[in-house]
């Protein structure tokens, strides 16, 4: 067993939700509670998954590779994604984009030396109206980013995380 019992129990509740044979339909709910467990899905975690509810391994690893929400690499610390679609480009997400890329000094699907940040360029995240959009480890969404705003979220992630 790879995941606490406090997952497979979440993972269960999940399972509940569904009939036997649409099992398969808890896969992205089951992966995001190995990921919250783990900061990432490795090859063995995702293949866990799978065998846990039922479905071919491979099946479990397209979805992992498929969504940007899922870490299939141990990378960082703090993933940041911004959403770089129309409405948010419009809006000034590529001039916030371009900010992050210098004063992280990566480009997108790049980490820092550190290991402290990813930076991605993601799809909408459904926020058009707050845009720009950056989403924080796919789980704290900051509205209408301005320099400052990015320079106050890194001083504060850094410090989230002891450096």
């Amino acid at each position: 067993m790879l995941l606490s019992e406090q997952s497979y129990q979440k993972i269960d509740s999940e399972l509940s939700k569904y009939p036997e044979d649409k099992r398969q339909s808890s896969l992205i709910a089951a992966l995001a509670i190995a990921q919250e467990e783990n900061s990432w899905l490795s090859p063995e975690i995702i293949e866990e998954v799978a065998s846990y509810i039922g479905i071919p391994p491979i099946v479990a690893q397209e979805v992992a590779t498929f969504y940007n929400m899922f870490n299939t690499e141990h990378k960082c610390k703090n993933k940041i994604s911004i959403c770089t679609n129309l409405p948010c480009a419009l809006r000034g997400s590529v001039i916030v984009a371009n900010y992050l890329k210098n004063k992280l000094g990566i480009d997108f699907h790049e980490t820092t030396p550190d290991h402290s940040f990813t930076l991605l360029e993601s799809e909408c995240a459904g926020a058009c109206g707050d845009a720009p959009v950056i989403l924080i480890n796919n789980k704290h969404m900051c509205i209408k980013m301005t320099e400052e705003k990015v320079d106050l979220l890194i001083d504060t992630l850094k410090k989230e995380s002891g450096e």
